[in-house]
């Protein structure tokens, strides 16, 4: 799916396809659940536990995922090694420049577009920025404005934006760039590995944003996410190795070797784990998403999804057979023309009249598929499954062609009861005021384009052969128009993907969704 736009508004999509009021926090307490003593599980927006924010000060419910992160940064007294996304809390900085000035190793590793300190943008930088950076360079802002008088001083900075304290403390750090690219699909991962004992995995970047809530919205809690703090030498190790390939041989991407699927007994619990992104030549079984697909079929009582994006045509085809799924899906990408929600509701939408090839709308559609009711500002960021009440996925992998081809990933599933009690409260929670089914707009839409649109192509095969389509079929892939299908057509024979890129006019993003879609 190419880069996601993570910082769409919670209303545009739930105020204007469905007309319902945006959930507020919820002031409700229950009792906390009991942990693993091996695999610790938190949820930001839980209501077992509360905490005054730092920044914001606000007194609210959760669990303080930078606290967590800080007391594992202060236990360290060899090596701290952090791969994040995106990095901005300030005093997850402190506590690394601390650690690293008693000696401790620490090394970062970051995604490009976010290696950059906000507050050396330019006045001009910024005027040029989209939309929806500029409102993320305004929120970095108003974190590191401490006195709200419109000015970032060089005291603020050094105080309060997180890259500059990594720098002034001469912490390394590198990005995806360091392999001589112009970055991967996304280095996507958000785990910390402590003196090789010590894993932190979690759904969540390192901002405000994701952790707390946004400046701009008092009533904002955080992007909903949750956090592992997960104690084995041999995870870790395992995590190390990963950290190495991108560190010690500045590799990123599918430009990194195969990795199978790695398996762990920790105390009474059994974890699999397997890094991202995989090789165009791996099995689709092989990869992370062929391992969801796999775990998802063992299910023999129930299936909780609750998901950032769910855009993976043949994941989704892989339980189509099942009626005991429930699934929440971010609602700004749950109606969109890709959004493997609309095939469990039942219904297709185009992408101006232009269908996805071989999507697969359920000829039995599911009433328990929706979108949850957030604090206004918040999006549903979580990419977990439950199966069985016992199972659990997750990690930072997105359900998504892009995240099991391009981009750098963690999956775990992991199996234990403890621990899936806590991500089953999650999704209940969540659940318990979700809008289910499909909104009356989008129905209308479905309809009108029933009418205004051709019926999409059906295939017979389960790809789109670029040797034998017609222009039409062509025409038919997504993002394809007719002057790009004529010129796939002359330059046949295409071979594989190498011949498809050397077309003009197909970028890195179209071949992020073709990938899947077409053979030769």
């Amino acid at each position: 799916m190419g880069r996601l736009n993570h910082f769409l508004q919670f209303s545009l999509c739930v105020s204007l396809l469905m007309g319902c009021k945006a959930a507020s926090s919820s002031n409700v307490r229950v009792s906390p659940l009991s942990q693993d003593p091996n695999v610790q599980v938190y949820m930001n927006q839980e209501q077992s536990a509360e905490y005054q924010e730092p920044y914001r000060e606000i007194t609210r419910s959760g669990s303080n995922f930078e606290q967590i992160l800080i007391d594992a940064i202060s236990s360290a007294t060899l090596s701290i090694d952090v791969a994040v996304q995106e990095f901005r809390l300030p005093n997850v900085a402190k506590a690394l420049r601390d650690r690293a000035a008693s000696g401790v190793k620490v090394r970062v590793i970051l995604e490009h577009e976010y290696a950059r300190p906000y507050s050396a943008y330019t006045r001009t930088e910024i005027e040029k920025l989209p939309e929806r950076e500029q409102a993320r360079y305004q929120e970095a802002r108003s974190l590191i404005d401490q006195n709200r008088d419109g000015e970032l001083s060089e005291e603020e900075i050094r105080d309060r934006d997180g890259l500059v304290i990594l720098d002034q403390a001469k912490i390394p750090r590198i990005d995806d760039r360091a392999d001589g690219s112009r970055g991967s699909g996304l280095m996507h991962h958000k785990f910390m590995v402590i003196d090789g004992k010590t894993t932190i995995v979690t759904s969540a970047n390192w901002t405000l944003s994701d952790v707390f809530g946004d400046f701009a919205r008092s009533t904002s809690r955080g992007n909903a996410n949750n956090l592992l703090k997960i104690s084995s030498a041999e995870l870790s190790r395992a995590f190390t190795e990963e950290f190495e390939v991108m560190w010690r041989d500045r590799k990123f991407g599918a430009k990194k070797p195969a990795r199978p699927v790695q398996q762990f007994k920790i105390g009474e619990t059994l974890i699999d784990l397997h890094f991202s992104p995989n090789s165009a030549s791996v099995p689709w079984e092989q990869t992370s998403n062929g391992l969801i697909a796999k775990t998802l079929q063992q299910s023999t009582q129930s299936i909780d999804l609750a998901l950032f994006v769910f855009s993976e045509q043949d994941l989704v085809n892989t339980i189509e057979s099942r009626s005991n799924i429930r699934a929440l899906i971010e609602p700004t990408f749950a109606y969109r023309s890709y959004s493997e929600a609309l095939d469990m509701l039942g219904v297709a939408l185009s992408d101006n009249c232009k269908w996805e090839v071989n999507n697969r709308p359920w000829q039995n559609p599911l009433k328990t598929v929706g979108v949850p009711q957030l604090p206004p500002g918040d999006l549903l960021h979580h990419k977990f499954g439950i199966v069985d009440r016992h199972t659990i996925i997750t990690g930072s992998h997105n359900w998504t062609n892009s995240a099991n081809w391009n981009n750098d990933e963690t999956l775990l599933i992991i199996r234990n009861p403890t621990v899936a009690a806590h991500f089953q409260r999650e999704f209940d929670r969540l659940y318990g005021t979700a809008i289910l089914g499909v909104p009356p707009a989008i129905q209308r839409k479905v309809e009108a384009q029933q009418k205004q649109c051709p019926p999409p192509t059906v295939t017979t095969g389960s790809k789109v052969n670029l040797n034998t389509a017609t222009q039409a079929e062509l025409e038919a892939l997504p993002g394809v128009g007719s002057g790009l299908a004529k010129r796939m057509i002359q330059a046949r024979p295409l071979n594989s993907l190498e011949d498809l890129d050397r077309i003009p006019g197909v970028g890195k993003k179209l071949m992020d969704r073709l990938r899947d879609r077409v053979t030769f």
